[in-house]
């Protein structure tokens, strides 16, 4: 069994597979379009969607993460930045965090700057560009291997 995680965009699914595909050094997939889609009389194509990513992932250290534009005017989802979801990526190694924070931060706010905490000798919360809530950390491999 896996836990995997789905994001969903207002139309900026492919920049955000970009991104995160180098801040995290991860080759990136084949990138599904709304075009690729059967015809159905039942839910017309809106004009301007074909280009809009239907599904794609990442495989971000040892995590797939889906990546998907939500499809205007179908009525299945609508789409709201939130805070409802915050991604979590830790490393034994500090200048792999700072380097991840300072990367996930351009652009984008931070919630919490690096610095320790009583669970973790360095921690910070960032919202990256994209309206995704990430929690960096170094976490000591020796206990919490």
């Amino acid at each position: 069994m896996a836990l995997e995680v789905y994001l969903y965009f207002d139309g900026d699914a492919r920049e955000a597979v970009e991104f995160y595909s180098d801040v995290f050094k991860t080759p990136k997939e084949h990138i599904s379009t709304y075009a690729e889609m059967p015809d159905d009389s039942n839910m017309p194509s809106p004009e301007n969607a074909e280009n809009l990513v239907m599904n794609t992932s990442l495989l971000i250290r040892g995590t797939t993460v889906m990546f998907s534009d939500v499809y205007p005017g179908s009525g299945m989802r609508s789409f709201h930045k939130g805070n409802n979801v915050s991604l979590l990526i830790s490393d034994p190694k500090e200048e792999v965090i700072r380097n991840l924070f300072d990367q996930l931060k351009n652009g984008g706010t931070v919630i919490s700057d690096l610095e320790e905490t009583f669970w973790s000798p360095l921690y910070g919360r960032v919202c990256d560009k994209f309206g995704i809530y990430w929690e960096i950390m170094v976490y000591d491999s020796e206990t919490d291997g």
